[in-house]
Parts: C-alpha cells; sequence; structure tokens
C-alpha cells in the first residue's frame, strides 16, 4: 500500500508539473517590449470637403472612403517624396500632416522637437499633388517654425519664427514677417505664454480669416512675468533654464489682439482696455470681417462674447456665461453662416448641456437632464444637427447623440456598453469611431452620420488574445457610499484566482484633480493598466475611486471643491480606503495608495490627513504647496492665495508633514516645467523638520511625465520593489 500511495503521489507531481503555468507579466514585457499597447489608426486624416479620409502608413499617404472603407488610391509615396525632395525626405521622417481644402496640397513637418506639452518646433515643407513639387515653407537656414497652417485657398502658409508671425506665398515664393517685436521671455506673436498653453489647452493663437484676406492673432509681452529656473545638469558648469511662469496671485502676460491685412501689409490693435483678463479663444466669422474674441474674467467664473468688427473697429457684447464658481473653457463654440449664432455649452443649469444662442439674446438649451454632455463632435449646418457625446446612459459610460438645431430628434447612436471617441469629416456625414470599454482594447469603425455601422478598419484581437493568454483579471466597475452619504464611482481589480477566504492587501491608484475621473468604462492607459495587471497575480487587489471635484455629475458633485481644493478629495479617499478595511477578504491593516501629478498631490495628503488607514503611499511629481502652482489652474479653484489664503494652507501636504504615519515615496523629475521640483524640495524640508523617515528619488533632467529612453521601466521597478517592500 505504502508503494501504490508514493507512486499515485509521484504521479500527481507530475501531472500538475506537466500542466502549463499562468504566463506572468513583467515590467520588461509593459515597458521595454511594449506587449500589451493596443494597436491604433497612426496618422488618421478626415480629409477636408470629402467623404473621405487618410491614413499615414510605413510607406505612404493613402485615401480611403469612409463609405466602404476601401483603398480609393495612394495620394504620397516614399518614391514621390524621395524624388521630390532628392532623397532628403521619406514618409517615415513626416511627423504631422494636413490637406488644404481642396486636397491638393499636402502640410507636413519633420524632425519635430518638443518644447512643453502642446508645442513643438519643427521644419514644414508642402507637396503639391497637381505638380509634385515640394515646396520648403521657410529656408531651413532660417530656423524651424511654429504651428503652419494654410489659408483657407491653400496658396499661403503662415507660421510662428523666433516668437514672430510670418507668412509665405507658395506660388512666388515670397515670405512676409508680419511682427518684428518677438524675443524670448519677452514677447510673443502667436504662440501662447507657457500658462495659456498649459491651462488653456492651445498653443497655436493666430487664425486665418475664412476668405485669407486677414490673419489675427494674439500678442503676448510675458517681459513682467516672473521667471523660473531649471537646472540642468550634464555639463561640467550646469546650465540654467529659465522661463516665464506666473505662480497662483502673480501677475500675467500683457495680451493684445491683433488684426493683420495682407493687401494693406498693416497690423491693427483691437482696442480692448488693459484689464487683467485672459483672451482664451478668437473665431472668425464667415464673413471673414466680424472676429468673436473670447474675454475671461482673473476669476474665471465669467466669460463675455465680443463681436469686433475689423472694418468699422466697433466691438460688442454679443454673448456673457457666469457661473458661481469657474467656467470651463473648450473648443466647442460653433458659429453658424448666419453670423449671429453660436452653439456652445454652458452649465447654466447646474449640468453641461448644450445651448443655441443668437447674438445678443437669451441662449435656448437644447439638452437638459442630470447628466453632462463631454462635447460636441461635429455641427451638419445642412441639415441642422448637432452630435455630441455624454454620460446620458452611466456615468462611466460615453455615448454619441445627435439632435436637431430646435432640441427636438434626439437619437442616441451606440450601444451604451462603453466608451466611444467618433471623428466625424468635415461635412459630418460620415464618422469613425473608436470603441473600448474598461476591459476591452479599442475597435475603429466606420459609420454613417445614422449610426449606421459600415466597416470595420481595425481590431485589437491580437492584444485581446494575448490578455486572454496571460489570465487578465477583469476590471469591476461599481459604486460605494461613504459614511457622509456621498455614492461614489469606482473599480477594482482582484486577482485571477481569487479566494474570498483569503485576506489581501489593497493597493489604490488616485488622480482627483477637478473634473478629470479615472472611473471610466475605457481602455484607457494601457500600461498601467498591465501593470495592475501584474500586481494581481502578485496578489494584490488594485483599486480606484473618484472622488467628490472629479466631475461627470454635475456642478453640485463637481465645485463643491471651490477655495478648498483637497479637503473633500482626501477625505474621500480616506473613506474609500475605510470601506476597502470593511470587505471581508481585505487586509485592512495593508492599504496603500498612489498617485502622479494631482494624484501624487492628493497620495501624499490623504495619508498626512489619514491617521494611520494607509500603510504606504507614493507620490510622483506632486504638487505639495498651491502657492508653487501656476494662476490659471490654481486660481480657477482656489481664487488668488491674497484672497483665500486658508484654501491654499489648509489642504497643502507640505503644512502636514509632521503628520506621516507609515512608507512614503517621493519621486519627481528635476526639469519638470509643471510641476516644479520645488514642490518636492519643501516636502522634503517639512518631512526633516519633522523628523519623519522617507524616501526619495529624483530624475535629473525629466520632466512632469519622467519618460525617455530606459527611464520608464526604471521608474515603475522603482513603484514596483516599494510596493512589495512595503504592502
Amino acid at each position: 500500500m505504502r508503494t501504490i500511495k508514493h507512486l499515485f503521489a509521484l504521479l500527481l507531481v507530475l501531472c500538475c508539473t506537466a500542466l502549463p503555468a499562468q504566463k506572468q507579466v513583467t515590467l520588461e514585457s509593459i515597458w521595454k517590449y511594449y506587449q500589451f499597447y493596443p494597436s491604433y489608426i497612426r496618422g488618421f486624416e478626415s480629409m477636408p470637403n470629402s467623404d473621405y479620409y487618410s491614413v499615414k502608413g510605413l510607406l505612404d499617404i493613402s485615401k480611403y472612403s469612409f463609405e466602404t472603407g476601401k483603398l480609393v488610391e495612394e495620394v504620397l509615396n516614399n518614391d514621390m517624396l524621395k524624388k521630390a525632395s532628392d532623397g532628403k525626405i521619406t514618409i517615415k521622417d513626416i511627423d504631422e500632416y494636413c490637406f488644404d481644402l481642396s486636397c491638393s496640397k499636402i502640410l507636413f513637418s519633420t524632425e519635430g522637437e518638443s518644447i512643453y506639452r502642446r508645442s513643438t518646433r519643427s521644419n514644414f515643407f508642402v507637396y503639391d499633388l497637381k505638380t509634385n513639387k515640394l515646396i520648403p515653407v521657410s529656408d531651413e537656414e532660417k530656423g524651424k517654425l511654429n504651428f503652419a497652417d494654410f489659408s483657407a485657398d491653400g496658396n499661403k502658409v503662415a507660421f510662428v519664427r523666433d516668437y514672430n508671425l510670418f507668412y509665405v506665398d507658395l506660388r512666388s515664393g515670397k515670405e512676409t514677417q508680419i511682427t518684428f517685436d518677438g524675443k524670448e521671455n519677452e514677447v510673443r506673436n502667436g504662440w501662447a505664454d507657457w500658462v495659456y498653453e498649459e491651462e488653456l489647452s492651445q498653443a497655436k493663437y493666430f487664425t486665418w480669416s475664412p476668405d485669407g484676406s486677414k490673419i489675427a492673432f494674439l500678442r503676448f509681452d510675458e517681459s513682467q512675468v516672473r521667471e523660473f529656473s531649471m537646472t540642468m545638469w550634464g555639463e561640467l558648469y550646469p546650465q540654467e533654464y529659465k522661463y516665464k511662469y506666473p505662480k497662483a496671485g502673480e501677475d500675467n502676460s500683457v495680451v493684445d489682439i491683433y488684426v493683420y491685412d495682407l493687401a494693406q501689409n498693416k497690423c491693427e490693435r483691437i482696442d480692448f482696455p488693459k484689464e487683467d483678463c485672459y483672451y482664451p479663444r478668437i473665431y472668425w466669422l464667415s464673413n471673414s470681417t466680424d472676429l468673436i474674441v473670447l474675454k475671461m474674467n482673473r476669476l474665471q467664473n465669467k466669460v463675455e462674447f465680443y463681436r469686433c468688427n475689423t472694418l468699422n473697429h466697433t466691438k460688442e457684447v454679443v454673448l456673457t456665461d457666469e457661473n458661481d464658481c469657474w467656467i470651463d473653457i473648450t473648443d466647442n463654440y460653433y458659429f453658424l453662416d448666419d453670423n449671429k449664432t453660436v452653439i456652445f455649452l454652458s452649465e447654466r443649469d447646474g449640468y453641461r448641456h448644450i445651448y443655441k444662442a443668437e447674438f445678443g439674446k437669451e441662449p435656448v438649451q437644447l439638452t437638459s437632464g442630470k447628466y453632462e454632455v463631454a462635447g460636441i463632435s461635429a455641427v451638419n449646418f445642412a441639415k441642422k444637427t448637432i452630435y455630441y457625446l455624454s454620460n446620458e446612459v452611466a456615468i462611466p459610460n460615453q455615448d454619441l447623440f445627435s439632435i436637431s438645431f430646435d432640441g427636438k430628434k434626439k437619437k442616441m447612436l451606440t450601444d451604451g456598453t462603453g466608451w466611444n471617441d467618433p471623428t466625424f469629416n468635415s461635412n459630418a456625414n460620415f464618422y469613425c469611431n473608436e470603441y473600448s470599454n474598461a476591459n476591452t482594447p479599442p475597435t475603429y469603425t466606420l459609420h454613417n452620420a445614422a449610426g449606421k455601422k459600415l466597416y470595420t478598419i481595425q481590431e485589437n484581437s491580437a492584444l485581446s488574445a494575448k490578455m486572454q493568454d496571460f489570465n487578465f483579471t477583469q476590471k469591476e466597475l461599481f459604486t460605494l457610499t461613504t459614511s457622509e452619504g456621498v455614492e461614489l464611482s469606482a473599480w477594482m481589480m482582484k486577482p485571477a484566482d481569487f479566494d474570498p477566504n483569503k485576506k489581501y492587501p489593497v493597493f489604490m491608484y488616485v488622480y482627483g484633480g477637478p473634473e478629470t475621473p479615472q472611473v471610466l468604462n475605457s481602455f484607457n492607459s494601457p500600461f498601467d493598466y498591465a501593470w495592475y495587471q501584474m500586481l494581481c497575480q502578485k496578489g494584490y487587489i488594485v483599486a480606484c475611486v473618484d472622488g467628490r471635484g472629479t466631475g461627470r455629475r454635475g456642478d453640485a458633485f463637481t465645485k463643491v471643491i471651490y477655495k478648498q481644493m483637497g479637503k473633500y478629495e482626501a477625505i474621500d479617499q480616506i473613506e474609500a480606503a475605510k470601506y476597502f478595511q470593511s470587505l471581508p477578504y481585505v487586509d485592512k491593516d495593508r492599504i496603500g495608495i498612489w498617485g502622479w501629478s494631482f494624484g501624487g498631490y492628493l497620495s501624499a495628503l490623504s495619508m498626512f490627513k489619514g491617521e494611520g488607514t494607509f500603510k504606504m503611499a507614493i507620490s510622483v511629481a506632486p504638487v505639495t504647496n498651491w502657492r508653487y502652482y501656476d494662476n490659471i489652474y490654481t486660481e480657477r479653484y482656489l481664487q488668488k492665495p491674497q484672497d483665500n489664503p486658508s484654501g491654499y494652507d489648509d489642504n497643502s501636504p507640505c503644512f502636514f508633514a509632521d503628520q506621516l504615519e507609515g512608507k512614503y515615496l517621493l519621486i519627481h523629475g528635476t526639469a519638470d516645467d509643471n510641476v516644479h521640483f520645488q514642490n518636492a524640495i519643501d516636502l522634503v524640508t517639512q518631512l526633516n523638520k519633522a523628523g519623519k523617515q522617507y524616501e526619495m528619488f529624483f530624475y535629473p533632467n525629466k520632466n512632469h511625465s519622467i519618460y525617455g529612453g530606459n527611464t520608464r521601466l526604471h521608474l515603475y521597478q522603482k513603484l514596483t520593489d516599494f510596493i512589495l517592500e512595503n504592502l
């Protein structure tokens, strides 16, 4: 009997050994080999005034039909481009490209150098598809350009070089300089200063009139804005990089609006009084005479739409939008061809909805309900139809709807099962939809304007199969209710072999910033998604909770943080941690939290105020004192520090460093132009002063994103090691 038992045991061991082990996700597979990165359509462009789109491949730019998804023609290939450039340029060298309105020319950039979040410096060329000639937009010896842009007829290109505005006539080759006073850290023409670019989401601030006769632009005089300097390491004597960065309560650039008349070769300033305000957007009306200027007060709770006549130099306020807290500037402003009507988004009823306003008259609300419109995707002016995105079906979802100009004929065009991100063609007859959900990588499909699916362009079936092969666990979406009775959206990822009778540590991810939800039914952040799968394989539960302020649920939920940013956000993360502690399968003594940027700020604040709730926390590139951050962002939510000092100090981690309990890791890039390394230094100073032990790691010469070369792999190894050792 003993022999038989031993034989059976041996057979059992051999059988178990023969079973394939679960494939393990590694940091190298994520950040070195990019095995879990979804495929997407590279170089997708909707072609102007047509029902076609283009795609840039490795060897060509090709034209496809929206209706059939089939190849129509190869517009530009390697041989054509190499011949036209004497072998100097290939399709692979093209960074970005666009067609003129007639689709007879292609404007493209090469050798792009990233400057800040939305600005690059590049060489620009125009390829004439009729003559097969390549035209440099400017002499490369004069330097690289910013924001090259076609005129309506495609015969001219405007651009910024060395902070001045120019245009070139492609037919004659003549280059005309429009401004002459541009100078680094003093005057910018047509190019936003740092804070406009970062916080008003636009870097290019010039625009052609529809008839190509004029160019309107903003001039930024930042000479009185205080400089911030960063040390760039690596040389025998490190260099100082200086740029203008207005911190909370500090002076902004003085902004003027000019209109340049090409025929007269003359610039005229629009006569706005010198005020402490912002001009976040300018738009030409279709008559090419009237310019719409959006003027926003410094508190950012009032926006006035000025109609400025460039011929008789009159101006008038034609629309005003106000809010008790703040107003978000978007690109959802559509001006009708009647030159007197605008379609826009507003939160004037407590939720973000679509309105239509005839200038000088009360706006008419077109959508309504306890949901939010995320954005307007397209407007079909001929059919008087608006296509928009909202979370009407479910808070974490995004669906596409259509509605008529009179607020009738509302129709849902997607199926309500996930996240939709459509790109319409220029006349809004067709769209390409990117669909995903929390556990499904993106699929790209073509549809007509009625929502009918016509063709599948691309799926991520290979990635889906790989996820199954690695036995990825599911991200579960749910809601939880805090002790204060606040319902919060959340997601959770459990180990694939989850056993409810065991106790698991919980590692929470947080961003938590104003109107930046993370609990979405979409396949966002694929790298972190794969990393969380790796942590689940190692026996952790990973979770995320959107606290108050994160948006998508109306002003009452979003704007409760006004003048006290950080207070309710930290309360909700601590409450979420206590919720997880109450679950029978959670080890209540092993709760950790991490975040980046605002999430780094909130992970620190939640831990410091959590009275031991969190065993460990990680902050990457955190704000630690809101007085150090830029004025547009910070004053939007806190007002000026001179007017609301407690709003700044009551919820800044620097002032709570003495309350640290548990293990804490602080990571920052020394060349972070957004959240300055100063934030890390001051928090470390306070932690040292309080006698607290912690860990810190910095990345020399890396910006807010901390990437490049081997950096991300190194960073995530550091994060992973800290989690494994301390949670």
